[in-house]
């Protein structure tokens, strides 16, 4: 089963069981036309599809047929919506999910065309930027892991700050087995996230991981089987968008400094005193000495 009985976690909009967290309207960057309806855009096979809706934002791949993969147009288009996503201040969460209706089995993503790799201009340090851009975003990240992922694809669920899995999928990075050494940040997430034997193990032998030892690496915040896939994905989006913005913003943009080794104790201090003297700050404590949930502004 795809993803059966996935529904959107934005309020109000209800997505196809396989379409991953979507509604039923969305307008493609490259579309100036009305609004279309959900079901016409995925009709066919496309860049990947981007929504926004109450202060989340999805990323659909969509071409389920190809197992997903990803064509340099669609890395072209990726590195738009996320240009949209980081101006758009009302976005406070992006989820990267997957179309996966008519696979035999679930995936995600197979990795990149490597027939792509010939065109002028693109190869491994153009597909680098898609990661690095995403691990950059302002917004909380989430990955939806719906099905399985191969080759650079798993360096873009790495990028994600969060992520949840779906039961029974495999997780492999062949890059060797091409004949390619992996390009730096993408070796830097994988032992940033792996550890360095597990990195070891995915570039020096190919072979895949299964769930059971992708969950000993941590690397999820849950894993669910279909049936309970919607619930999972929407508890986690919930649970973030309740957090104070603009302290989550702030502390995201820190931990990411601090683990690339760019320590700057004078910018923390600064963000710390920002939040201290914030309107939301003032909102959680009073909230918390009132015992009820906080509203916060961001500000």
């Amino acid at each position: 089963m795809a993803f059966a009985n996935a529904r959107s976690v934005i309020p109000n909009l209800i997505g196809d069981p396989c379409l991953g967290q979507l509604g039923p309207w969305v307008r493609p960057e490259d579309d100036n036309t009305a609004m279309r309806p959900m079901s016409d855009v995925f009709a066919q096979p496309s860049a990947p599809v981007l929504q926004i809706a109450d202060g989340v934002a999805t990323i659909t791949l969509n071409r389920p047929a190809q197992r997903n993969k990803l064509e340099n147009g669609d890395l072209q288009q990726l590195l738009e919506h996320f240009d949209t996503i980081e101006r758009d201040t009302s976005v406070r969460v992006l989820v990267l999910t997957a179309n996966t209706t008519g696979q035999p089995k679930p995936v995600f993503c197979a990795g990149f065309d490597i027939g792509g790799f010939d065109e002028n201009g693109h190869g491994s340090s153009f597909f680098e930027q898609i990661p690095d851009k995403l691990a950059g975003l302002r917004p909380v990240t989430i990955c939806a892991l719906n099905g399985s992922v191969y080759g650079g694809a798993t360096d873009i669920v790495l990028a994600c700050d969060l992520r949840i899995g779906l039961e029974g999928i495999e997780w492999r990075m062949p890059a060797t087995a091409l004949g390619l050494h992996y390009y730096p940040s993408g070796l830097q997430r994988y032992v940033s996230r792996f550890g360095v034997l597990a990195a070891k193990r995915a570039f020096l032998t190919a072979r895949p991981f299964g769930m059971a030892q992708l969950q000993a690496l941590g690397l999820f915040e849950a894993v669910s089987n279909a049936a309970g896939w919607d619930a999972t994905l929407s508890e986690l989006v919930q649970d973030v968008l309740a957090l104070a913005p603009l302290a989550v913003q702030e502390t995201k943009r820190s931990i990411n400094e601090i683990a690339s080794g760019d320590y700057d104790e004078r910018r923390l201090r600064e963000r710390e005193h920002m939040s201290c003297a914030s309107a939301d700050f003032a909102e959680g404590r009073a909230a918390f000495a009132e015992r009820r949930k906080p509203v916060f502004r961001g500000h």
